[in-house]
Order: C-alpha cells, then sequence, then structure tokens
C-alpha cells in the first residue's frame, strides 16, 4: 500500500546574492562554524587564517580565480595570469605579517587548452615561486565546462608574537599605505579599450608602450614582501593590517568594523603616479575615485601607533595618509577643500548584478 502525503505548495525563499554581497555571504555561510581544536588560533575572517605549530603560527590563505569574473584571456597572457595566481594568495600571508613558504594549485580547465597553454600557465606559477621562495608542493586538476578556473592556497608562518590582525587599530593610531593607488585599475581601462578597438578592427595592434606601468600593475602585480621586510628593519609592528586587493575604500572599512573604530583619510595624502594620473585625465575618471575604489593594487596598508610616526616620516615606499578615530565619529574622507565625505565600500563586489 502506498501513501501520497499532500504539502502545502510554498514557494521557496530566493535571497540574491548580491543582496549580501562577498563577506555577508561569508559571514551568513559559516556563522555556525567554530574552531573546535586548540590549534585554530583564528578562523574566518582576516587575510589568513592561522594555526599553532609549537613556538610559530601557521598561516593559510585561499584564493580562486574564474575566466570571465576575475580574468579575460582575450588580453591576459597565460604567463602573467600564472604569476599573478601565485602572489595575489601570498600578498594575503604577508598582510599577517607572515612568511609564505608552500603554495598549492588546482586548475579546471576545458578541452580548448591545449598542453602548450598550461605549460605557459606554469611557467608564471614557477617564476613567481622561485622570486619569492615558495615550493608548489601540491594541488589538483579537473575538467571545467566555464572556462579555465585556478585556486592557489599559500601556507606560511609567522613567530606567534608577530602576527598582525584586522583588529589591533586603536584610537590616534596613524593609517600608512605602501607605494601607490589607483595604477593596476587605470591600467585595466587601457586593457579593456584596446580590446574593443580590436573587436572593431582586428588588423588595428594596440600600442602600450605610453602605459606600460600602469599595465603592468593590472597584469603582473608584486607582492610587498620588501615591506613588511622593511618594517622589521624599522622595529615597527603594525598594530592592524591588510592588502589592498577590492580598492582602498572597502578595505579601510574592513580594518575600522574588525576594530571598531572610525577613521579620517585625506586626499591630499593618496600616493599616485604620474602615469596614472595622466590616465585619469584621458579617461575622464576622477583620481581620487581612481586611488579609492579600483583595487587590485596589493600595496599593504596598515596602522601603527603615533610615536613611530618618527620612523616613517619622508619614507619613499611609505605614505601616512590618516588616523584612527572613536568608532561614532564614522569614516571619511577629507578633500582638498577640507570637506567630510563618508567613505563607502565601492571597489570591487562578488555577486554584483
Amino acid at each position: 500500500m502506498y501513501f501520497c502525503i499532500m504539502f502545502e505548495d510554498k514557494k521557496p525563499t530566493r535571497t540574491p546574492l548580491e543582496s549580501l554581497g562577498e563577506f555577508g555571504l561569508i559571514k551568513h555561510l559559516t556563522q555556525n562554524f567554530s574552531p573546535k581544536n586548540e590549534s585554530t588560533q583564528l578562523g574566518i575572517g582576516d587575510d589568513a587564517a592561522v594555526v599553532a605549530y609549537g613556538s610559530d603560527q601557521g598561516l593559510v590563505s585561499t584564493d580562486l580565480l574564474l575566466e570571465g569574473i576575475h580574468f579575460d584571456l582575450s588580453y591576459v597572457p597565460l604567463k602573467h595570469l600564472g604569476y599573478k595566481s601565485v602572489v595575489v594568495n601570498l600578498s594575503d600571508i604577508y598582510a599577517m605579517g607572515g612568511l609564505p613558504t608552500q603554495i598549492t594549485v588546482s586548475v579546471g580547465v576545458s578541452n580548448r587548452f591545449p598542453v602548450e597553454a598550461l605549460e605557459e600557465l606554469y611557467q608564471g606559477i614557477h617564476l613567481a615561486c622561485q622570486k619569492y621562495g615558495v615550493d608548489l608542493v601540491g594541488g589538483d586538476t579537473s575538467s571545467s565546462k566555464q572556462g579555465l578556473v585556478i585556486s592557489v592556497t599559500a601556507l606560511g608562518s609567522c613567530d606567534a608574537s608577530a602576527v598582525v590582525h584586522r583588529s589591533g587599530a586603536q584610537q590616534g593610531d596613524l593609517l600608512l599605505v605602501s607605494g601607490d593607488l589607483g595604477a593596476a585599475y587605470m591600467g585595466l581601462q587601457v586593457l579593456e579599450r584596446e580590446k574593443a578597438v580590436f573587436e572593431v578592427n582586428p588588423q588595428n595592434q594596440p600600442d602600450l608602450s605610453d602605459y606600460a606601468y600602469c599595465v603592468g600593475r593590472q597584469l603582473k602585480p608584486e607582492a610587498r614582501k620588501d615591506v613588511v621586510e622593511l618594517l622589521q628593519e624599522l622595529e615597527i609592528r603594525p598594530t592592524s593590517m591588510i592588502d589592498i586587493s577590492d580598492g582602498l575604500s572597502s578595505e579601510i572599512i574592513h580594518l575600522t568594523q574588525a576594530s571598531q573604530l572610525g577613521c579620517a583619510i585625506y586626499e591630499d595624502k593618496l600616493p599616485m603616479d604620474p602615469e596614472m594620473l595622466k590616465l585619469c585625465d584621458e579617461f575622464k575618471i576622477p583620481n581620487t575615485t581612481a586611488a579609492l575604489e579600483g583595487g587590485e593594487d596589493y600595496e599593504l596598508l596598515f596602522s601603527i601607533r603615533p610615536e613611530d610616526f618618527s620612523k616613517v616620516k619622508d619614507h619613499p615606499y611609505l605614505t601616512p595618509i590618516g588616523h584612527f578615530k572613536a568608532k561614532e565619529d564614522g569614516v571619511h574622507l577629507i578633500t582638498g577643500l577640507g570637506q567630510q565625505v563618508e567613505l563607502s565600500a565601492q571597489g570591487w563586489k562578488n555577486f554584483k548584478g
């Protein structure tokens, strides 16, 4: 005998991914997860996880790169892509004050790619491993129906007393950034423009010689290992730190939320390269917008104690751009005219419609 049980016909709830955003989705999906092992010192919520290994703490970070979302193979060489896929993961380890030591690489690839294409991809991976002194120790390969998929996991370590979190800033701390901002974003604008021109006229070959710096910042970024070493030489331990992948404004908000503080940054202090400024004029994009929202700079954004300011004053690689305030004071940009503008996370957003 069979019984048929009738259920009330209810339409399932459908919440758009874009309503939560990348970090909101991560928080939503992992809210019921909590560490069970004593060796898990820090889980989800920072640039890298922290795992205790004796006197050192292990660092683990993973990034996923998807064709059509994170890269466009019509103008991204596979060798550059392999190099970049490693560097963006190592940057997360450096953002914790650690030293990366190993990586694993997993690749999903469709049959439109020959072996030679993957060889080119791994040439870039090998070059990054050589430059940063890390070992490729494993990974996986699979077929893919969605184009090229690359997942890299970086492993590293740090002395337990030297790990830098996003949550360590205090009121009055100074906010600094390494290098310059916005160049990678403007390099992307150049590549997208030349792609559009090529699609209309395939006989036209782009000349990128006037944009070498910005295009290079987009195609072949570097992780700031040198900045971590410099801070150690200057005997400065950052109170908080993050790498700039999603845009300066987004990363500042991550730091303020983690540290439960407000912040003020100054427009006239934002470091920008002359080529980037020239491109902003060419594309009619406000340079402050490019610097705040562009992303993929992979510079380090960090805070220091006020008493350490003399060690970084007028340093060519490090620029003080603001300071932390009380949480109730909010997060603002002070313009060149002295106006106070509230900062919002306008950089890269996954799942944006």
